[in-house]
């Protein structure tokens, strides 16, 4: 076997690779939560074209937050290259902690802005997304309380890090479109919802 190709793993006892069965898996769950995210995006889009819907300043935090996603991403990556359980999948971890923290500091900056949940739909649709986001993230925690354990397969690892990644896609897609998707720009898209 070359050193280029792929090793494949011979079933134990019959039963399939965990970590073929995990990958297809997760690989269906991403399917499932693009699904949802695409729902609620197609929604605020369809919203923000009414004369209520808004950009909002997004605060700072969001910004931090956006610097931490990816830094945990990237730590997790090089973990999954280097097939190391160690530091780098800490940080990553770490790294998901702060996100969540500095979303929910973003949130007290915005409620004191007066962009509450209610009253406003644009503020409705960003807590909304950024919620159900922050719920993947936290979930992704008990994957990486999995592939932390001492001893925790590269598989486990790989996974972890894939994850990670879509939550970095998702929050780059809901961080654009809530701070820069504006009524005017969904009209010259989309030509008027009406």
């Amino acid at each position: 076997m070359s050193a280029g190709s792929v090793a494949m793993q011979v079933p134990v006892r019959g039963r399939p690779d965990p970590g073929s069965a995990a990958s297809i898996a997760l690989w269906f769950f991403i399917a499932v939560a693009c699904s949802l995210f695409t729902l609620f995006i197609a929604a605020y889009v369809m919203r923000l074209d009414g004369l209520e819907g808004y950009p909002l300043a997004m605060p700072w935090q969001f910004w931090a937050s956006t610097a931490l996603l990816v830094a945990g991403s990237a730590a997790l990556e090089l973990a999954r290259r280097r097939g190391l359980a160690g530091s780098l999948l800490r940080w990553g971890a770490v790294c998901a902690g702060l996100f969540v923290i500095s979303q929910l500091w973003g949130w007290q900056e915005l409620a004191s802005r007066k962009v509450l949940p209610v009253g406003n739909p644009a503020g409705s649709f960003l807590y909304v997304l950024t919620a159900l986001h922050g719920l993947h993230v936290i979930g992704g925690l008990g994957g990486w309380l999995l592939a932390s354990r001492k001893g925790a397969q590269a598989w486990r690892i790989a996974l972890l890090a894939r994850y990670w990644h879509f939550l970095l896609l998702v929050w780059v897609i809901l961080f654009g479109l809530l701070g820069w998707m504006t009524p005017d720009v969904v009209r010259a898209i989309c030509g008027s919802l009406r």
